[in-house]
């Protein structure tokens, strides 16, 4: 298993996919690198040279591309941020509702999270006036 930017890369698929599956790259960007570095796209990962592997690292370096930990930490840095000068964006943040004003009447599960059950109260009789 070809291993790129800390990541193992599926040795079984075409390196144009393979890279896909490093946080970061999509298939255009994908395409773009393997352009750049002149490695056929059809190649399947496992037939990659030790050259071509250092290769497609040092085009991710010189494109400046993030990518895995720092792109994750930049967009939880970014989140942070809106919550910490609470704009209304933040706000929904730290709620935990849709962001982006999707409904929440009816939906919203996934960002609320599983429906809590409200449960009825038992009153007790009030003491008679006697």
């Amino acid at each position: 298993m070809p291993r790129i930017v800390g990541i193992d890369i599926p040795k079984e698929k075409r390196i144009e996919i393979a890279l896909t599956y490093i946080y970061g790259i999509g298939l255009v960007t994908s395409q773009k690198i393997l352009k750049e570095t002149g490695i056929s796209p059809d190649k399947r990962a496992k037939d990659l040279t030790d050259q071509e592997v250092a290769a497609i690292a040092s085009q991710l370096g010189k494109d400046g591309i993030l990518t895995e930990g720092d792109l994750r930490r930049e967009a939880q840095q970014n989140i942070k941020r809106l919550m910490d000068i609470k704009c209304y964006r933040g706000v929904r943040h730290m709620k935990g509702l849709p962001v982006r004003g999707q409904r929440t009447h009816t939906n919203a599960r996934t960002r609320k999270g599983p429906r809590r059950a409200v449960g009825m109260k038992i009153h007790k009789p009030a003491p008679s006036p006697s």
